[in-house]
């Protein structure tokens, strides 16, 4: 039987760990030995700890070490520098400001620089080179769905939506047991015997079966052959785990009114992670404010020489327990938009975005205002998106559980906004949901962190909404 190897999952990321640490300390000394800081004879080891947490930390931040990552992509190569510039500022930092006058790195700023700019490129290299030895030995591997054939069609098309349309097999178990033989057309969708057969056999190779939770009551002999193959290594999940998994999203059809009583929600259950997030929003948005404050005063400027009209724009939102508030961000559109029918949504081509308001929304200086709102209590710096009010009308009557989203504060950035483009239309707003909850269920503030430094990129490369 052919089972998924330690290589797919664990080693990969020991492998990484080891290169960068290895790679690092040889690139350090090194450079410092031709700039001849460092002698042949004793190489620098301990004092590069600082330097190599930072390192390691990032990376972390922008999934480097996830076997799931497309490595390959514009995308992450754009991450991958950022996080490798933002590990070397903070050595820096902590180096000259941190650390007594006589620390060994103070007098190695030059071969710190070379050290980074060498190592993002090298990490980059052999992480795109792991990557393609991954696919090629998962390309042949399935994912193995089992349930019954209407579930079967649904999870065939979410995963055609995220670029696995090929790799699902669906076994197919009905609820009641058919009173004559399942026909399909499609060779990916069968009977679950037939596929059970075919993995024992090693005519499938399989990346993980997924189990679709259903009132059907699974055969005994399904239960001890999943078990089976569960104890040799092939990773089984319900549907909502490789949900979460894979896509770290919450499926919505899991969703009820008992759905919150469930392990994890640490932010909305436990007041210290609430004080604690409050005293780094507080930090940050205080800190931000002064350092923006001269790009903000250039915007409004430019916003005011452009027409003339208000250069703040405000607007009732919701907000944590359903509270409204006054949300206040840089004008980017016409003073007076439409507020009817399709016009309550942005489009990406929209005619009432300005000229100086495009370039704005681009990088997200738009929102830059808000930090008085996270100042003032009204928002936190990472959480869902705040909508407006007359909008979270129609998803109340419309969406259910739409309101779980108020147990947090709304953020500026968040998880949804980073994973999914601009909601323009229901649907956009169901599946951004998906995603906030799914930060809602999970918060940690090492994911917070992660946000922050994509939200960073998301500026820098202007991809924002």
């Amino acid at each position: 039987m052919s089972l998924p190897s330690i290589r797919s999952r664990r080693l990969p990321i020991l492998l990484l760990l080891g290169l960068d640490t290895l790679v690092f300390v040889a690139v350090f000394n090194l450079s410092g030995w031709l700039r001849g800081i460092v002698g042949p004879e004793r190489w620098i080891i301990e004092p590069l700890l600082v330097p190599l947490l930072f390192t390691i930390t990032t990376l972390y931040l922008i999934d480097g070490y996830r076997t799931r990552t497309e490595m390959m992509s514009a995308d992450y190569t754009s991450q991958h520098c950022l996080a490798c510039l933002m590990a070397m500022l903070a050595t820096l930092l902590v180096t000259f400001v941190a650390f007594p006058a006589n620390y060994p790195l103070q007098g190695s700023r030059s071969v710190i620089a070379i050290t980074f700019l060498v190592i993002s490129g090298l990490t980059l290299t052999y992480r795109r080179s792991l990557h393609r030895w991954l696919h090629l030995d998962r390309g042949d591997r399935s994912v193995l769905f089992i349930g019954n054939s209407a579930a079967c069609k649904e999870f065939r098309e979410v995963c055609a939506s995220n670029g696995m349309a090929e790799k699902i097999v669906c076994a197919v178990m009905e609820e009641q047991a058919p009173t004559k033989p399942i026909e399909h057309s499609d060779s990916l969708m069968r009977d679950y015997a037939s596929v059970l057969t075919d993995i024992r056999s090693g005519k499938l190779r399989t990346e993980a079966i997924v189990l679709k939770e259903s009132a059907f009551h699974m055969p005994l002999d399904l239960a001890n052959q999943l078990t089976e193959l569960y104890f040799r290594g092939v990773p089984t999940y319900t549907l909502e785990l490789f949900y979460e998994s894979y896509w770290r999203k919450i499926p919505l059809y899991r969703i009820n009114h008992i759905w919150l009583f469930q392990e994890g929600f640490e932010m909305a259950r436990s007041p210290i992670f609430g004080r604690m997030k409050r005293l780094f929003d507080v930090i940050a948005a205080t800190t931000g404010l002064i350092i923006a404050s001269p790009v903000l005063l250039a915007a409004a400027l430019a916003i005011k020489l452009q027409d003339g009209s208000a250069v703040l724009f405000r607007q009732s939102r919701v907000g944590l327990h359903r509270q409204s508030f006054k949300i206040i961000k840089l004008r980017s559109m016409t003073d007076k938009p439409v507020l009817s029918g399709d016009n309550r949504y942005t489009q990406n081509d929209d005619p009432r975005i300005t000229r100086i308001g495009g370039f704005l929304r681009k990088t997200r200086l738009d929102e830059v205002p808000q930090l008085w709102n996270v100042l003032k209590g009204d928002m936190s710096l990472i959480g869902p998106r705040a909508e407006w009010d007359e909008l979270v009308k129609d998803y109340d009557e419309t969406i259910p559980c739409y309101h779980f989203r108020h147990l947090v504060k709304p953020g500026i950035t968040g998880w949804a906004q980073i994973n999914y483009p601009y909601g323009a239309n229901i649907d956009d707003t169901l599946r951004k949901l998906e995603y906030d909850l799914y930060y809602i269920r999970h918060f940690s503030f090492v994911m917070d962190a992660a946000i922050v430094l994509r939200t960073i990129h998301i500026m820098l490369f202007g991809k924002g909404k």
